[in-house]
C-alpha cells in the first residue's frame, strides 16, 4: 500500500550529515506529495555534521535519548518530547550526550533531498 509503511520494511541508510535514517514516508516512493517523514538515529557520543537546507523546513521530534541541538550560534539541550523547528537556511547539528541512541522523527517540507543538503566545514 502506498499510503502505509511498516518500520521493518524501511531499510536504514546514512545521510550526508552522518545520521542513520529510515525514510518512513517520502513522495519519491509513497502517495504523499509535499513532505517527508523519517526517523534519525544518533548513537551515544556521535554528532551529525553541521549542515543546512536551503529549501526544506524541518521539524525534529525527539522520541528517545538526550542531546544538544546546535541552531546557528545557539545550543539547546533536547530530550524526549521536545520538538525543534529548523527554518530553511538555518545551520544545525545534533549531538548525543546520553548513554542510549537518540531517536528523532524528522519531518521535512518540501521533502528531504540530498541535493538540498549543504555540509558546513565547521560548527554552525
Amino acid at each position: 500500500m502506498e499510503f502505509l509503511t511498516r518500520y521493518a520494511d524501511c531499510p536504514p541508510y546514512r545521510t550526508k550529515d552522518g545520521s542513520e535514517i529510515r525514510e518512513l514516508m517520502h513522495p519519491a516512493v509513497h502517495s504523499n506529495r509535499r513532505q517527508s517523514l523519517a526517523e534519525a538515529v544518533v548513537g551515544p557520543g556521535e554528532t551529525t555534521r553541521p549542515h543546512r537546507h536551503h529549501e526544506s523546513e524541518e521539524l525534529y521530534h525527539v522520541v528517545a535519548g538526550t542531546g544538544e541541538m546546535q541552531l546557528g550560534e545557539a545550543i539547546v539541550a533536547v530530550g524526549p518530547g521536545d520538538t525543534i523547528c529548523i527554518r530553511p537556511g538555518m545551520a544545525h547539528s545534533l549531538r548525543n550526550t546520553g548513554e542510549i541512541a537518540m531517536r528523532v522523527l524528522c519531518c521535512c517540507s518540501p521533502a528531504y533531498s540530498h541535493d538540498d543538503t549543504e555540509l558546513l566545514d565547521q560548527n554552525c
